[in-house]
């Protein structure tokens, strides 16, 4: 079974890339992110006319999370649980039923910038309720799947120029430890499973050339419990989709699972 993770950046803006990204990869599993639509402005038909269910958590304007999937969609968890009066759309948690059944979320992590201001903060305090949630999923014993933007660079090997970082959100002590604890409880970084190379990037910003000079960060995560790991088969980045007209300027990151 292929799953996938993929920051859209709008997913109406982007949906020729979408439908045509869905089309050519036939990914069993997405979870996209930024869809930057409430949930009625979801291009739900369309989606649906390409085999999947579709379970979302809009917000006008701002974030959006979503998860499609060819397998039935037995339950779902709209939003971060800890969060009341949190109004952002960041979280959707969804059990995939089937002959394996296992829970996969689709998360857009906070980007945290500028330092310094209630932004960080809120980065870090979302982190928390995360740490929090997983440690409940893990009590249930079975495979899940934490997938999407983090807006963390685990190492300095996941970016092209670590000092170009060192003042921006994504790359600061904290954030970086905020991911390993989520690891430390019992998750498994899927990429770094299985490959582990420097410098393969999920994000190339739009300007300064990034894309062409290859001058890109790997924030899009795949963290999965001891269940789903023992199941993962291959991981890659699909770089292709980022080379697009109109692109998205994050790119999918697919595993393939013996689900």
């Amino acid at each position: 079974m292929r799953i996938a993770t993929w920051n859209v950046n709008s997913v109406t803006a982007r949906l020729g890339v979408v439908e045509q990204w869905l089309k050519v990869a036939a990914p069993d599993i997405v979870c996209l992110q930024e869809l930057k639509c409430e949930d009625a402005k979801f291009p739900r038909q369309q989606i649906e006319d390409l085999g999947y269910n579709v379970q979302t958590h809009g917000q006008k304007t701002y974030n959006g999370v979503a998860i499609l999937s060819k397998l039935p969609i037995d339950e779902t968890l709209r939003g971060l649980p800890g969060g009341e009066g949190d109004e952002q759309a960041r979280y959707i948690e969804c059990v995939i039923g089937g002959p394996k059944p296992f829970r996969i979320a689709s998360l857009y992590l906070p980007n945290g910038n500028p330092l310094g201001t209630e932004k960080f903060t809120y980065k870090l305090d979302w982190f928390g309720r995360l740490h929090a949630h997983a440690k409940e999923l893990l009590k249930l014993e079975e495979p899940v799947i934490l997938a999407g933007d983090y807006n963390v660079i685990p190492r300095p090997e996941d970016c092209q120029t670590p000092a170009a970082w060192a003042n921006d959100a994504l790359y600061q002590p904290e954030s970086r430890a905020a991911w390993r604890t989520l690891l430390n409880l019992g998750f498994t970084d899927a990429y770094m499973a299985l490959d582990g190379r420097p410098h393969q990037y999920t994000f190339w910003d739009y300007q300064a050339g990034a894309w062409p000079k290859n001058n890109g960060i790997r924030i899009d995560h795949m963290a999965l419990s001891a269940q789903a790991a023992e199941r993962l088969r291959t991981v890659a980045i699909d770089r292709e989709p980022r080379g697009w007209e109109k692109p998205s300027d994050h790119t999918p990151l697919v595993g393939e699972f013996d689900f």
